[in-house]
């Protein structure tokens, strides 16, 4: 073929594409980490369990839920002898969505890259530091019960 046919064929077919989808994923490398080994799943907006495993793991995930929307996710962990602890994967714009401006075009602005989820990048790790949990006294165990003689009626409290 001879340059003069493409060069504008280049030209549609970088227009009608998204600067962002060009460039960018819709998916992204996320690593989970915790201060102990420890189980984790990760939810969607909606709810839905997407990942489960131990940290320390990398999973991918859809930066994306819908059309301009973008995707948040929340993870749980959890270890035994520790308390749970959470932490939060928000999605945020793309830095090359605003290319579009200059390069994608309408098309790319207001259809590609919001339709492949390439207008949204995730951050590289979250991470959570899970607290030792403490023991769980029963009430019984640890107050001794006071009977009305034992009350000092000045005070409230149990007589010496």
């Amino acid at each position: 073929m001879n340059k003069l046919f493409m060069a504008p064929l280049a030209v549609l077919v970088l227009a009608s594409a998204g600067c962002a989808s060009i460039v960018s994923e819709s998916r992204y490398p996320v690593r989970v980490t915790s201060n102990v080994p420890a189980e984790f799943e990760i939810r969607n907006e909606d709810g839905e369990t997407v990942h489960t495993g131990t940290t320390p793991a990398q999973v991918s995930l859809d930066s994306a839920s819908g059309y301009m929307d973008g995707e948040t996710y929340t993870v749980e962990y959890h270890a035994p002898g520790y308390q749970k602890a959470f932490s939060t994967i928000q999605s945020s714009i793309n830095g090359w969505y605003w290319g579009n401006i200059g390069f994608g075009g309408l098309i790319g602005w207001f259809l590609v890259d919001p339709a492949t989820g390439a207008m949204f990048k995730l951050p590289p790790s979250t991470g959570a530091t899970l607290a030792v949990a403490q023991p769980q006294v029963p009430m019984s165990q640890s107050t001794p019960s006071l009977g009305a003689a034992e009350l000092d009626p000045q005070r409230g409290l149990a007589a010496p």
